[in-house]
């Protein structure tokens, strides 16, 4: 049959039982490919029949096919530079750093000069291939760095961390938990007022006006009601700084990790398919956008796309 084949007339082509009977004689990826030669992709959405060599759908934009991760082998999209199954950085022909195109033999990236095998965190010791590090945040190149300094000159940016630092204050605190502890500390209020206004009367003035303590205790409720609040001023404040999707995947990693503020579990909600990674450097298409999230606030949300 194949000997039939491959002496027929150039430009005639086989008809259909003539191209099954000889697909079943050939190994199964030489069927598909024969296939898909005479019949074009069909979207797994659609319907529509594409170009044999089409990845995206014509008529919805749905992908065709799926590349394959080159260290574990597997599924990936087109579009993605990191591997959500190995964890490894696939592209050999982009920096991970900046995003810079450079050829697959360069050592050193010929735009930010960061070495193609990773950059060793000074501060945890962790092997990255992304411009932070991945557990502690510490900024590994000088276009990193500079970020941060243009971040803080941003009132939005300033005022998110203000409010991180508040609410670390906060779970310090700690709270009256007894009636004891209620009239103790009332107690000691008016201890510091007669000992300031004495004080101040030994200075020649007769009606002092003794200020309040900043940090006076509260209570377990209080406490919680302050701390919710400030929780959910700081989720909003995230939601306004979410990150837009952007062209290069290396931008949008950095970009997040320079904004995202120290002290508060959080987790990287992505656009790609709105999993929750513990930083932008786990997800495979970050260049889709995504957000910071308080992990527990308002919901139970807990890290699993990245494990």
């Amino acid at each position: 049959m194949n000997d039939e084949i491959t002496q027929r007339p150039a430009g005639q082509q086989l008809n259909r039982g003539e191209m099954q009977r000889a697909v079943r004689q050939e190994p199964v990826f030489q069927q598909q490919a024969r296939v898909n030669a005479a019949e074009g992709r069909a979207c797994p959405k659609c319907g529509t029949v594409n170009e044999p060599e089409a990845r995206y759908c014509a008529s919805c934009g749905a992908l065709l096919g799926m590349d394959s991760c080159p260290n574990c082998g597997a599924p990936l999209d087109p579009d993605a530079d990191f591997c959500e199954a190995c964890h490894h950085y696939v592209r050999r022909d982009v920096c991970s750093f900046c995003g810079a195109h450079f050829h697959e033999s360069d050592p050193y990236c010929p735009e930010c000069g960061s070495p193609r095998g990773g950059i060793v965190c000074p501060n945890c010791h962790t092997l990255n291939d992304f411009s932070f590090c991945k557990q502690c945040g510490q900024p590994l190149t000088d276009d990193a760095r500079m970020l941060m300094k243009q971040l803080k000159q941003r009132p939005d940016y300033l005022e998110m961390v203000q409010v991180a630092r508040d609410y670390n204050d906060l779970l310090m605190e700690m709270p009256l938990s007894s009636e004891s502890d209620i009239k103790h500390d009332e107690a000691c209020i008016q201890l510091r007022q007669r000992v300031l206004r004495l004080l101040a009367q030994d200075e020649g003035v007769p009606e002092p006006a003794i200020p309040q303590p900043r940090n006076r205790r509260m209570t377990k409720e209080e406490l919680e009601e302050k701390t919710r609040k400030k929780l959910d001023l700081l989720s909003r404040l995230l939601d306004q700084m979410a990150t837009p999707p952007m062209p290069s995947p290396a931008k949008v990693r950095n970009f997040a990790m320079a904004q995202k503020p120290v002290g508060v579990r959080l987790g990287w909600q992505c656009n790609y398919k709105h999993a929750l990674h513990s930083s932008p450097c786990g997800c495979a298409k970050p260049q889709l956008g995504g957000k910071w999230v308080i992990l527990g606030h308002n919901s139970n949300q807990v890290i699993k796309d990245d494990k």
